[in-house]
């Protein structure tokens, strides 16, 4: 591990279900992430401003997948921590969501001790959703069972290696029509196939932040048809341009469901 990322302080945890950020937040556009945030001050104050909603403030902030929002902070770094929607039961993130809001200053502060924890002794070994739900929430967040074709196509999407998953090819992997396959998909994760596919891609790129890269090849190696399309979906999804997120995340310890990335 590299010791100058360590001490910053800056880190990143990744799992197939979840994502702890506590690094900066730079100066994001309105953003529309694929997964809930829980976005935590670790000092001073955030301003959420969201597409229908009046403004709020407070330590601790809650965005529902999908909504178009900006964030920003009395503070240059921030804690952010992401539930993927499919992982959990329909009304779950709902239910969850509204708890977290009405406990802000508790939650605020488990999540701060999260952090703390992390930063001394980064997490190692299966990190399972329940460990990661336990450590950041106190609690365990049930989870979804999908359809077993389903959840091998969504295997296939996160892959990332080869020739990208399309409707197509998955369907024909799990025995059914694209048609019939697209209804499956949508009616289990309560998403369109397209925009999954697209936020996975977007997500998988939070795996090389902090490397020194080539963006265009990596835009290819990780499914997108050219740098417009990667430049253009990942200002969608973070409200940053791919350089400034990796700009800002050099000194970045990532660790991903207990693998470090960094040697």
């Amino acid at each position: 591990m590299d010791v100058t990322r360590r001490d910053s302080g800056h880190l990143m945890l990744i799992t197939p279900e979840r994502v702890f950020y506590a690094g900066l937040l730079g100066r994001p556009r309105q953003r529309c992430s694929g997964a809930l945030h829980v976005y935590v001050a670790l000092t001073g104050g955030l301003r959420l401003m969201a597409d229908g909603a009046e403004e709020r403030r407070g330590e601790l902030l809650v965005v529902p997948p999908n909504k178009q929002h900006t964030i920003e902070s009395d503070y240059r770094t921030v804690i952010v921590v992401t539930i993927e929607p499919e992982s959990v039961p329909l009304g779950t993130l709902e239910r969850f969501a509204s708890k977290v809001t009405r406990e802000a200053e508790a939650f605020a502060c488990r999540i701060r001790a999260a952090y703390e924890e992390l930063v001394q002794r980064p997490l190692s070994g299966d990190v399972t959703s329940a460990i990661f739900d336990r450590l950041c929430f106190g609690e365990v967040l049930p989870q979804r069972t999908l359809d077993p074709r389903v959840v091998k196509a969504i295997g296939l999407i996160n892959r990332f290696s080869g020739e990208p998953a399309t409707a197509e090819s998955c369907a024909a992997a799990v025995g059914l029509s694209t048609s019939r396959f697209l209804h499956l998909f949508k009616e289990e994760t309560d998403i369109s196939f397209r925009s999954f596919r697209a936020w996975k891609r977007a997500r998988h790129l939070l795996n090389y932040a902090n490397q020194d890269l080539n963006l265009a090849h990596l835009a290819q190696d990780i499914g997108y048809p050219d740098s417009t399309h990667f430049s253009h979906s990942i200002r969608r999804f973070y409200g940053l341009k791919p350089r400034a997120i990796f700009s800002g995340s050099r000194d970045l310890a990532i660790y991903r469901a207990g693998e470090a990335v960094l040697t």
